[in-house]
């Protein structure tokens, strides 16, 4: 570039609005990242390196598309490139998806995403559920020593559906008319060991036979687990073959040696705050914002960065 373009852009710059100038470095950093989330992508194929339509491991270059690598299979004759099979394969704007990642790191509201990055909301909707399709599910492999359990409620909720509704439109979140398990909230189990491993799933029942198969997965036979005294959860316990203690709180027990609930119901408070600030989730999503919030909250206050958190929506280890 000249010089005396270079000066003409940066007079320019002088004479925009804040708001322009904004949107500027906007795009400015945008071009920084775009070598980043490039090479992240590449690198997480490079470590797996198989098709992802016949799982074969003798692929071959295959030219480039869109920026990437482009690959072809020996076995089935398909191409594909790093995004084929994954979530985030079809979206635009590669460039910008670390400050995506950067938005689940910091839990952003959808306006705030979509001010920070130059994109519609719609957009940032996408791309936010898109990013954390892999990461809801991606829950431990067993609890260990002494699990809690208990079920906490959200509101039923609807949120960005324009048509169909049988009752008037909620504004902000809203409440429930009653406390407890009703056709207007959803239940959702959580359950955690005293190492801080966490489990947790949107249930579509409060019963036993929905409850131990909730757990069956986790808990091995070795767990003793924790509850408040429900008896959907006693039996659940008992149908799993798990020692099981109750804490009777309607008693005003809280804790008995080392029998309590604290653990868990402290989640669903850190759980519960956070998830307010986005003044209700749509029940069709409450999973995806389980598992992102989980994500965070493994890590005890170090949260993945937002490399980690794009390696995730790609399907690799945080």
């Amino acid at each position: 570039m000249r010089k005396s373009e270079l000066n003409w852009i940066t007079a320019a710059l002088r004479n925009m609005t804040p708001v322009q100038r904004k949107l500027v470095a906007a795009e400015l950093a945008s071009l920084d990242r775009q070598p980043a989330s490039t090479v992240i992508v590449e690198r997480r194929f490079a470590a797996m390196a198989r098709c992802p339509h016949c799982k074969a491991e003798r692929v071959n270059r295959h030219g480039h598309a869109n920026g990437l690598q482009r690959y072809r299979c020996r076995e089935c004759g398909k191409t594909f490139s790093a995004l084929t099979g994954t979530p985030l394969c079809g979206l635009h704007k590669r460039s910008k998806w670390l400050g995506q990642a950067e938005a689940l790191r910091d839990g952003l509201t959808l306006h705030k995403v979509a001010d920070m990055l130059n994109i519609h909301v719609s957009t940032a909707h996408r791309w936010r559920h898109r990013f954390l399709a892999l990461p809801m599910a991606l829950q431990p492999r067993a609890l260990a020593g002494i699990a809690e359990a208990d079920e906490t409620m959200f509101l039923l909720s609807f949120k960005g559906k324009r048509s169909g509704l049988d009752r008037k439109a909620r504004k902000r979140g809203g409440k429930a008319t009653k406390r407890g398990l009703s056709h207007e909230q959803v239940p959702v189990l959580v359950a955690r060991d005293r190492a801080g491993v966490t489990m947790d799933c949107v249930l579509k029942a409060m019963n036993m036979r929905t409850l131990s198969a909730a757990l069956k997965p986790f808990l091995l036979k070795d767990v003793v687990l924790c509850t408040d005294g429900s008896t959907a959860l006693a039996g659940a316990a008992r149908q799993l073959g798990v020692e099981h203690h109750a804490v009777n709180l309607s008693a005003g027990i809280r804790v008995d040696g080392a029998w309590h609930v604290q653990n868990v119901n402290a989640y669903h408070s850190r759980l519960k705050a956070w998830v307010y600030r986005f003044r209700g989730v749509a029940t069709c999503y409450l999973a995806n914002y389980l598992g992102w919030f989980r994500a965070l909250d493994r890590e005890h206050g170090n949260r993945p960065k937002p490399a980690q958190w794009l390696a995730m929506a790609l399907g690799g280890a945080a």
